[in-house]
């Protein structure tokens, strides 16, 4: 089977999404959340990257990332996810939850995520309105809130009424999407 040929080069957008392990409700709580944003903002500030769009799902997450060199989206993904995990796990064990038992493997590792991460990049300003519109409206289809700013783990707040929402966000103004360079 050939592998798929993923494109990492400076100025593109990237619409990612990655899972909880056996799609979980891992991220149900805020504690869980808090987690999982806090590492976002933390890895956007330490690889540069700009965050245009964020959700935060009970068993999955999607962001709009870009990043002003090539080479860094499996890096920080691989760094999201590691950090992540190692922080749910401390929760889940202070929290003393039986989940960590259909989580741990023969070998005894625990899995907080699914292996892969999908990557969709976004070359046009209407698949970025798409992506941004799509996740801000996941918390709604799932019937989670009525409205996408009552979900406080998104970014939908910055957007509709400028508000902070734990990460530093940008617009994808600055990024030539027709030649996916971009201009700070």
């Amino acid at each position: 089977m050939p592998r798929r040929r993923a494109y990492d080069l400076s100025g593109h957008l990237h619409f990612v999404t990655f899972s909880c392990y056996g799609r979980r409700r891992l991220l149900g709580q805020q504690a869980a959340s808090r987690i999982v944003v806090g590492n976002l903002s933390l890895l956007c500030r330490r690889y540069q990257a700009y965050c245009i769009g964020f959700v935060v799902m009970p068993e999955h997450v999607h962001a709009v990332l870009g990043f002003g060199s090539a080479g860094f989206l499996s890096v920080f993904m691989q760094e999201w996810k590691r950090l992540s995990a190692v922080k749910l796990r401390r929760l889940l064990e202070r929290q003393g939850s039986p989940v960590l038992k259909y989580l741990t493997d023969a070998r005894g590792r625990v899995h907080m995520w699914q292996r892969k991460y999908y990557d969709f990049l976004l070359f046009t300003d209407r698949k970025v309105r798409e992506k941004i519109q799509y996740l801000h409206n996941n918390p709604v289809s799932r019937g989670l809130t009525a409205t996408p700013c009552e979900w406080p783990w998104s970014s939908a707040r910055w957007y509709e009424q400028g508000k902070s929402v734990g990460v530093e966000m940008t617009t994808w103004e600055g990024f030539n999407l027709s030649d996916a360079t971009h201009t700070p």
